[in-house]
């Protein structure tokens, strides 16, 4: 069946598919539009599961907060190109939106539910997202918190830090508070929130680790056992300031930690502050980025290989 040329301008148009998938599209459907979408929906999805195996480790992490209730999420991509694209972008916020609007359990229960704003599953607006951008799209993970929050986005999504805030102040008064709060786990990466959060097993594993380096130094091996245990117990109070977030010295002042912090600003606000949770997701962590062959991608489009 033949097609006219603003048929396909229209289908192009809508779903963003070079001029001749949708040519061809559409002669499939007999000139049905919808059909014509359907079809490259299924083609789209079979690309997708084709391109499932290619490293998304680019993307957005976001932190949005609306009233009382926020949520922090990572959608990963192919490109720092396509992270770039604007539908990517709303797509996100999108996400972010229906975590906080839906309360799903897990990524599937949130792929499964209706889009904040739309008619379709997370799933299937993802889907229909790939036939325009042609890149693997992974919503990796997301935290819902429900409290007083301050978000912070660095680098343009780079990463996403939340701050859950317990206090007596009213939620504007605090929210400079949080936010610089935000700042130093986005600058510090902070493993725990205090020394009570640290894991026995971590203390003990760390307190090992340092009577071994004493035991093969010579200076100290000739110290009395309980010396370098004393010495081993100073050392891991340096561990508590490295790694926990209400020891750490404050970015913006390191004459003070930042629970002195936290505590001079809630006195000059006249109130109580605790930071009692933080949420931090950095971009592509943990995940193994793949290390192209150029040359051989090169040979290999030159042979006609995909």
């Amino acid at each position: 069946m033949a097609v006219s040329v603003q048929e396909i301008k229209d289908l192009m148009k809508a779903t963003g598919v070079g001029m001749m998938d949708c040519k061809k599209a559409l002669e499939e459907a007999e000139g049905d539009t919808e059909k014509a979408v359907t079809i490259l929906r299924e083609k789209g999805l079979a690309t997708q599961a084709k391109k499932s195996s290619r490293v998304a480790a680019e993307g957005i992490v976001t932190s949005v907060v609306e009233g009382n209730v926020g949520a922090v999420v990572e959608v990963n991509i192919e490109t720092d190109f396509a992270a770039n694209n604007d539908e990517f972008k709303a797509f996100v916020a999108a996400v972010a939106k229906t975590v906080i609007e839906k309360d799903p359990a897990d990524v599937d229960a949130l792929k499964a539910a209706t889009i904040s704003g739309g008619s379709k599953s997370v799933e299937e607006t993802l889907q229909d997202l790939f036939i325009k951008i042609r890149e693997n799209m992974v919503i990796r993970r997301f935290k819902r918190l429900e409290g007083v929050l301050v978000p912070y986005v660095h680098g343009g999504g780079s990463i996403g830090v939340m701050v859950k805030l317990d206090t007596d102040l009213p939620a504007d008064k605090v929210f400079e508070v949080g936010k610089n709060c935000a700042l130093q786990v986005a600058a510090m990466n902070p493993a725990y929130l205090n020394r009570e959060s640290v894991p026995a097993e971590v203390l003990d594993e760390e307190k090992k680790i340092i009577m071994t380096q004493m035991a093969e130094d010579p200076k100290m091996a000739s110290k009395p056992e309980q010396v370098r245990a004393k010495i081993a117990e100073g050392k891991v109070g340096k561990y508590y300031s490295e790694n926990c977030l209400l020891e750490q010295a404050y970015v913006k002042d390191d004459k003070m930690n930042v629970q002195n912090y936290i505590k001079t600003a809630a006195k000059e606000l006249g109130g109580n502050i605790n930071v009692v949770e933080y949420v931090r997701f950095e971009r592509g962590e943990g995940i193994e980025k793949k290390k192209d062959d150029f040359a051989a991608e090169v040979a290999s489009m030159a042979s006609g290989n995909k």
